[in-house]
Protein backbone atom coordinates (compact mmCIF):
# COMPACT_ATOMS: atom_id res chain seq x y z
CA UNK A 1 0.00 0.00 0.00
CA UNK A 2 1.54 3.84 -1.04
CA UNK A 3 2.10 6.00 1.51
CA UNK A 4 1.29 9.08 -0.92
CA UNK A 5 -0.95 9.81 -3.80
CA UNK A 6 -1.15 12.79 -6.93
CA UNK A 7 -3.96 14.69 -6.79
CA UNK A 8 -4.40 17.09 -9.23
CA UNK A 9 -5.16 20.90 -8.68
CA UNK A 10 -6.46 23.71 -10.05
CA UNK A 11 -3.35 26.05 -11.82
CA UNK A 12 -3.62 29.83 -11.57
CA UNK A 13 -4.45 29.82 -15.65
CA UNK A 14 -7.23 27.43 -15.04
CA UNK A 15 -8.41 29.56 -11.64
CA UNK A 16 -8.31 32.99 -13.64
CA UNK A 17 -10.87 31.09 -16.54
CA UNK A 18 -13.19 30.29 -13.61
CA UNK A 19 -12.85 33.76 -12.29
CA UNK A 20 -13.72 35.08 -16.20
CA UNK A 21 -16.27 32.99 -16.94
CA UNK A 22 -18.02 34.09 -13.75
CA UNK A 23 -17.54 37.25 -14.11
CA UNK A 24 -18.89 37.26 -17.98
CA UNK A 25 -22.30 35.49 -16.29
CA UNK A 26 -22.06 37.95 -13.16
CA UNK A 27 -22.22 41.18 -15.68
CA UNK A 28 -25.09 39.58 -17.75
CA UNK A 29 -27.04 39.57 -14.97
CA UNK A 30 -26.53 42.63 -13.19
CA UNK A 31 -25.31 41.34 -10.19
CA UNK A 32 -21.63 42.39 -8.93
CA UNK A 33 -20.29 39.65 -6.33
CA UNK A 34 -16.77 38.40 -5.00
CA UNK A 35 -15.45 34.97 -6.94
CA UNK A 36 -12.74 32.72 -5.15
CA UNK A 37 -11.17 30.21 -6.55
CA UNK A 38 -9.92 27.29 -4.50
CA UNK A 39 -8.10 24.05 -4.73
CA UNK A 40 -8.69 21.09 -4.38
CA UNK A 41 -6.96 21.01 -0.95
CA UNK A 42 -8.77 23.88 0.02
CA UNK A 43 -6.09 27.07 -0.92
CA UNK A 44 -7.06 30.11 -2.18
CA UNK A 45 -6.03 30.50 -5.56
CA UNK A 46 -7.43 33.24 -6.99
CA UNK A 47 -10.13 35.86 -5.67
CA UNK A 48 -11.73 38.83 -7.84
CA UNK A 49 -14.64 41.49 -5.68
CA UNK A 50 -16.30 43.09 -8.62
CA UNK A 51 -17.35 47.27 -8.16
CA UNK A 52 -19.87 47.30 -5.69
CA UNK A 53 -19.98 43.56 -4.63
CA UNK A 54 -20.55 43.66 -0.79
CA UNK A 55 -17.70 43.62 1.54
CA UNK A 56 -18.78 40.94 3.58
CA UNK A 57 -19.74 38.87 0.70
CA UNK A 58 -15.92 38.82 0.32
CA UNK A 59 -15.24 36.09 3.18
CA UNK A 60 -18.46 34.20 2.18
CA UNK A 61 -17.76 33.22 -1.52
CA UNK A 62 -14.23 31.86 0.00
CA UNK A 63 -15.99 29.84 2.16
CA UNK A 64 -18.21 28.35 -0.42
CA UNK A 65 -15.45 27.12 -2.35
CA UNK A 66 -13.49 25.96 0.22
CA UNK A 67 -16.95 24.02 1.55
CA UNK A 68 -17.16 22.39 -1.73
CA UNK A 69 -13.91 21.00 -1.30
CA UNK A 70 -14.13 20.25 1.82
CA UNK A 71 -16.87 17.46 0.99
CA UNK A 72 -15.74 16.18 -1.59
CA UNK A 73 -17.12 18.62 -4.37
CA UNK A 74 -20.64 18.68 -2.83
CA UNK A 75 -21.92 21.91 -4.15
CA UNK A 76 -23.05 24.33 -1.50
CA UNK A 77 -26.89 24.11 -2.63
CA UNK A 78 -27.17 20.37 -1.80
CA UNK A 79 -26.64 20.70 2.12
CA UNK A 80 -30.52 21.37 2.33
CA UNK A 81 -31.77 18.77 0.56
CA UNK A 82 -29.09 16.24 2.37
CA UNK A 83 -30.98 17.27 5.73
CA UNK A 84 -34.53 17.66 4.64
CA UNK A 85 -36.89 16.87 7.11
CA UNK A 86 -33.63 16.59 10.20
CA UNK A 87 -34.14 19.51 12.07
CA UNK A 88 -31.51 18.53 14.87
CA UNK A 89 -28.37 19.00 11.89
CA UNK A 90 -29.83 21.42 10.39
CA UNK A 91 -30.84 23.49 13.22
CA UNK A 92 -27.82 22.77 15.73
CA UNK A 93 -24.97 20.65 13.71
CA UNK A 94 -23.87 21.13 10.57
CA UNK A 95 -24.76 24.95 9.65
CA UNK A 96 -22.84 26.20 12.74
CA UNK A 97 -19.39 24.49 11.46
CA UNK A 98 -16.77 27.76 11.22
CA UNK A 99 -16.48 28.57 7.53
CA UNK A 100 -18.97 25.77 6.17
CA UNK A 101 -21.93 27.24 3.65
CA UNK A 102 -24.83 25.57 3.17
CA UNK A 103 -26.49 27.27 0.51
CA UNK A 104 -26.21 28.19 -3.31
CA UNK A 105 -22.98 29.70 -5.21
CA UNK A 106 -19.99 27.16 -4.29
CA UNK A 107 -19.51 25.15 -7.30
CA UNK A 108 -17.21 21.76 -7.73
CA UNK A 109 -14.37 22.02 -10.41
CA UNK A 110 -14.40 19.34 -11.86
CA UNK A 111 -11.78 17.88 -15.10
CA UNK A 112 -11.54 14.30 -16.65
CA UNK A 113 -13.73 13.10 -13.54
CA UNK A 114 -11.21 14.41 -11.08
CA UNK A 115 -12.25 17.17 -8.25
CA UNK A 116 -9.45 19.69 -8.79
CA UNK A 117 -10.98 22.90 -7.41
CA UNK A 118 -14.02 24.72 -6.29
CA UNK A 119 -15.50 28.70 -7.38
CA UNK A 120 -17.30 30.61 -4.88
CA UNK A 121 -20.08 33.16 -5.53
CA UNK A 122 -21.71 35.28 -3.05
CA UNK A 123 -23.58 38.81 -3.34
CA UNK A 124 -26.59 38.13 -5.11
CA UNK A 125 -29.44 35.66 -4.31
CA UNK A 126 -28.61 31.97 -3.85
CA UNK A 127 -29.63 31.25 -7.25
CA UNK A 128 -27.29 33.47 -8.95
CA UNK A 129 -24.76 33.11 -6.82
CA UNK A 130 -24.60 28.85 -8.00
CA UNK A 131 -25.66 30.66 -11.69
CA UNK A 132 -22.50 32.66 -11.90
CA UNK A 133 -20.34 30.13 -9.90
CA UNK A 134 -21.62 27.39 -12.42
CA UNK A 135 -20.80 29.52 -14.99
CA UNK A 136 -17.05 29.60 -13.85
CA UNK A 137 -16.79 25.59 -13.39
CA UNK A 138 -17.78 25.55 -16.93
CA UNK A 139 -15.28 27.94 -18.26
CA UNK A 140 -12.26 25.43 -16.86
CA UNK A 141 -13.90 21.96 -18.11
CA UNK A 142 -14.39 23.76 -21.65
Amino acid sequence: MSISRTQAVISLEGARRAIAGSFAKAEELGVPVNIAVADAAGNLVSFDRMDGAALMSASIAQDKAVSVVSFNGLPTHKWMELFAGDDESVGKGIPLRPGLVIFGGGIPIVVDGELIGAVGCSGGTSEEDRAIAEAGAAAVAA
